[in-house]
């Protein structure tokens, strides 16, 4: 390997290069101006994407990262510039994203001294990351940055921090490139034990009401066809978490939906009467779960997970098994019986019939009164042909999208689940379009997480990124005004918005927009939008007081099941 004597700005850049990173978003400021300054002779080599704030760079890199598989990678500044960054790695943590935030630092010879700009980053970081690291000299770069990398990307990924001084930034360094596959004390994947295979082989033999659980973990583990053949040899009804949507196409048989506080009705039920409960890359949480002392007591529960954290943590579980589910789930595929279970799973289809009566018909194909989010999101789903990766915000529209959209293939739902971040979508559908540029990416927001980022229609006009949003704007913080409608004695404490006009403010960005308030409207509305390259916003007038059905009261039992008001 030559070597050669280069600033640790350089240094910096070449070992993102070294790890296969063609892609960053970030803000420039002070403290990280070396590192910019380098970037503009790696432009041939490295694309930046400037965002317009820097929660937004974290929420893009997480959905490049979401769709693409790849580690996000964004580069701030100190102080405020990574302050700014904490929601979005602390989404990324809860979400086991892998992403690389790299932040500018004053100078060593000045920390601890409330510099201009400083900020304990390593303090305020550490504990929503997987690593968080200070950078002090330009030698110690290459490492830091391998060691960065791998730790995000292997075992639970998730985010990792690298702060890194000034001086470091300026100082010289002869560079040669560092590759890590191996750090002592940290094992990503745990060793498979034989015997915990054997026993859940055993135990699905004998059941008679098998059900899996399916996580993103799963999608992670790029374990999705061995997940099928899991499925499919012991004939097993299976649901998804939210984060697990589109691990499994959504016309796939088995494939039971949703799971959770607005999950679809059989999998929810069916929890508390299944006598084998298969829990595969998910982390039993408590909007899966409900009142945990009621929750699937009846059962014998099998855990697939790479991370022994999550073993008996909030479920205590009979046969844990740890490791690889692209390794762990064949190894018990291929000691499983051929199987049918056709009286059990036609409950499922039974109780997915009633709900189509009640529920869900009504919310798509509503015959009267004002559009609703349910029926946009169904047509916007079947005019892309369940192709589209479905990017959502938080709140009303983000579980109407899940629930409605279908999907055909894997890495098709980027949403923000275990911390619910309002104002995820917008940045987060403009990095997962540069993360699978060749795939249609339509955002489903609301009125009020999209003005938590409007700001990165900026960056959407830039770089001319081809989004379709979808603004379903109802004038509520929609999902805060169901729990007060609810539970609440429909008390509207400041939920109600009085809005800007979105067409107008998509104008200012060179954006082509549409308002729709018209049932009679909206499918022309679509088409025109699909028809455009480029992006486009679809504002939809939808009914201001809707509400999300069926819901599962927080803290109750699964089965508690709200089906309407």
């Amino acid at each position: 390997m030559c070597e050669k004597t280069i600033k640790g700005s350089e240094a910096l850049l070449e070992s993102l290069l070294n790890e296969g990173v063609s892609t960053i978003f970030g803000y420039p400021g002070g403290q990280a101006v070396p590192i910019y300054d380098a970037l503009y002779d790696y432009k041939d080599r490295l694309n930046h994407v400037l965002v317009r704030h820097e929660q937004g760079a974290t929420h893009a890199a997480e959905g490049y990262a979401r769709v693409s598989g790849k580690v996000g990678v964004c580069i701030v500044t100190s102080g405020p510039g990574v302050a700014n960054t904490v929601t979005g790695i602390a989404d990324a943590m809860m979400d086991s994203t892998p992403i690389v935030v790299i932040a500018g630092q004053v100078a060593a010879n000045l920390l601890g001294t409330d510099a201009f700009q400083e900020v304990d980053v390593i303090g305020v970081t550490q504990p929503i990351t997987k690593w968080s690291y200070q950078v002090r000299t330009a030698d110690e770069i290459p490492q830091a940055v391998a060691r960065a990398f791998y730790i995000a990307s292997t075992g639970r990924p998730g985010p990792v921090v690298l702060d890194i001084t000034k001086n470091a930034q300026v100082g010289q360094t002869v560079y040669k490139s560092v590759t890590i596959n191996h750090i002592r004390s940290y094992i990503p994947v745990p060793e498979m034990n034989s015997e915990k295979i054997a026993e859940a082989a055993e135990l699905l033999n004998n059941a008679k009401k098998p059900f899996a659980l399916v996580g993103q973990g799963v999608i992670l583990g790029n374990a999705e066809p061995e997940l099928l053949d899991f499925l499919r040899k012991a004939d097993i009804p299976a649901a998804s978490t939210i984060l697990g949507l589109s691990v499994l196409p959504s016309d796939e048989p088995l494939n039971m939906g949703m799971l959770g506080m607005h999950g679809n009705v059989a999998p929810n039920l069916k929890t508390n009467e299944c006598d084998v409960l298969v829990a595969i890359g998910m982390r039993f949480n408590d909007r899966v779960t409900g009142d945990l002392n009621t929750y699937a007591r009846q059962a014998k529960i099998i855990h697939f997970d790479v991370d022994p954290s999550e073993i008996n943590k909030n479920v205590t579980v009979d046969i844990a098994i740890l490791g690889d589910v692209k390794t762990t789930l064949p190894s018990v595929t291929q000691l499983l019986n051929k199987n049918n279970h056709k009286v059990w799973i036609d409950e499922f289809r039974d109780l997915k019939s009633k709900e189509t009566e009640q529920i869900i018909n009504r919310e798509i194909f509503p015959t009267e009164g004002a559009l609703t989010m349910g029926e946009v999101v169904h047509r916007i789903s079947e005019a892309t042909k369940q192709k589209a990766v479905l990017v959502t915000d938080v709140g009303q529209n983000q579980m109407m999208s899940l629930r409605y959209f279908k999907y055909s293939r894997t890495r098709s739902v980027i949403t923000s689940g275990g911390a619910g971040t309002m104002g995820y979508g917008l940045p987060a559908a403009i990095g997962a379009k540069f993360g699978a540029p060749d795939r249609m990416v339509c955002l489903f927001t609301g009125d009020g997480g999209l003005q938590m980022t409007i700001q990165e229609l900026g960056t959407i006009m830039q770089y001319n990124v081809d989004v379709k949003i979808i603004l379903l704007n109802n004038g509520y913080l929609g999902m805060v005004r169901q729990w007060q409608e609810l539970f609440w004695q429909e008390r509207y404490s400041e939920t109600g918005m009085k809005n800007p006009d979105f067409v107008k403010i998509a104008a200012a960005y060179n954006i082509p927009a549409r308002c729709v308030t018209r049932r009679e409207d909206l499918d022309d509305a679509i088409g025109e939008m699909l028809k455009l390259r480029g992006s486009y916003l679809l504002e939809v007038r939808v009914e201001p007081k809707g509400m999300v059905y069926p819901m599962t009261p927080a803290g109750a039992k699964i089965t508690d099941i709200i089906w309407k008001r």
